[in-house]
């Protein structure tokens, strides 16, 4: 078979709206590489958008799996319900940043996480409004792509958004948006659009992903969860994508001093497998009343067997610790890079969630032109990148953070000649 072959059935088959960001079809995958059906070889940058934290196809997880699938694989909780699903929620309640008592929810996508949490706020408070913030990314279901703040090409064509929706600036150091302007939005949105006793939830990425990798500053979540205890608003942290050791911690709110009263997650929990979940104050979580929350899938027993894989593997292997090594290594390669590379105009991110903006050095305008010539030069090379950002002018690095070193620095060297490349046309 050839890539171009599949890609081809592929355009037959598969509705267009599925967007792709390669034509490399994957026959196999361990830990940082993948192989496609042609044979060639990648080093694996995307880690299936953040999921694989812990490498493709760790032996642990793997042995997980097997050995959960000789005993069953789906009973339905709400039927037959299993232990080791009931232990991996007493460890996330022990995991999630918040001193208080805690309950959590098993679903099975990060955007089903996020509508159920934006339920359990709305039944708890028995508000309806929640804020968000722009360039934010929480999914495609209708309340997901409502509270995204980015409408190409989420929103685009597909009609009225959910009611009771509202957006704010997020700062953004390298466009000028500072964390006053967007507490002023915040204090007009109240002024102006909506009484604050009216909102059951602010949600928010501690770095937003889609958006642009830009991490949430200090000084604004804490002023938020100001604002929440003062309104008695609940606070929600998406961190479906900076969950389970990406950010150098095991969830990046630990770095931020204060908690929130939800925290969704998926991606990184389960290693490869779909399994998402909520964890919130056992207070709120408790509001909805029995079958109000779940789902037919929500919690699969292999799913759960994945994820206390993961989550041995990450305390095991000092992924965390390993997380702030790694992006610290990246960080000094970019900048040895944007010596010689003007276009480079932000280099961010915590742990091993790291990104680097591109824009025009004549105008200082965002660069998606040059930004996807990286990309594709690194592609043709083997490495294998993700663009990201309301502007499109952001390379996003997600590798597995079980990289072997020589892989890694093996990458860092194709990035090198692959935006030297790109800046020669």
């Amino acid at each position: 078979m050839k890539n171009a072959d599949v890609a081809k059935r592929r355009d037959e088959a598969i509705s267009r709206g599925v967007g792709m960001q390669t034509q490399i079809y994957v026959d196999r995958a361990l830990n940082s590489e993948v192989w496609d059906i042609e044979g060639n070889r990648y080093i694996d940058f995307a880690a299936g958008i953040a999921v694989v934290n812990t490498g493709h196809c760790h032996p642990k997880v793997m042995d997980a799996v097997a050995k959960q699938m000789a005993k069953f694989t789906h009973t339905c909780h709400q039927v037959l319900p299993y232990e080791h699903y009931i232990r991996l929620a007493e460890r996330l309640n022990a995991a999630v940043p918040g001193d208080f008592p805690k309950k959590t929810v098993f679903v099975t996508t990060g955007a089903e996480a996020v509508e159920n949490a934006i339920k359990v706020a709305r039944i708890a408070t028995g508000r309806s409004a929640i804020i968000a913030f722009g360039g934010a990314f929480h999914g495609r279901t209708f309340m997901g792509m409502t509270l995204t703040g980015k409408v190409e090409p989420y929103k685009k064509g597909f009609g009225a958004m959910m009611p009771d929706v509202f957006h704010v600036p997020f700062p953004q150091e390298v466009h000028g948006i500072t964390t006053a302007e967007a507490m002023a939005g915040l204090t007009k949105l109240f002024k102006a659009d909506i009484d604050p006793g009216r909102v059951a939830a602010i949600i928010f990425e501690p770095v937003q992903g889609e958006g642009g990798f830009y991490p949430a500053p200090k000084d604004l979540v804490k002023a938020i969860r100001a604002l929440c205890d003062e309104h008695g608003i609940v606070m929600i942290a998406d961190e479906v994508q900076t969950g389970f050791a990406r950010t150098g911690t095991l969830f990046a709110m630990e770095q931020y001093g204060v908690a929130a009263d939800i925290t969704t997650m998926a991606k990184g929990l389960a290693g490869g497998l779909p399994l998402a979940a909520l964890t919130g104050k056992a207070s709120l979580m408790d509001a909805a009343n029995p079958g109000g929350l779940g789902g037919t899938y929500g919690g699969n027993p292999i799913g759960i067997a994945a994820a206390h894989a993961v989550m041995d593997v990450i305390e095991e292997e000092k992924l965390c610790a390993r997380a702030n090594e790694l992006g610290s290594r990246l960080k000094q390669k970019l900048e040895s890079i944007r010596a010689t590379t003007p276009e480079i105009s932000d280099i961010r991110g915590p742990g091993f969630m790291v990104a680097v903006e591109f824009a025009n050095p004549s105008n200082k305008e965002p660069d998606a032109g040059f930004t996807n010539r990286v990309k594709n030069e690194a592609q043709k090379r083997g490495l294998i990148l993700l663009t990201c950002g309301v502007y499109g002018n952001v390379v996003r690095f997600l590798a597995p953070i079980t990289i072997p070193d020589a892989h890694f620095a093996e990458a860092m060297d194709i990035l090198e000649a692959s935006v030297a490349a790109a800046r020669q046309g």
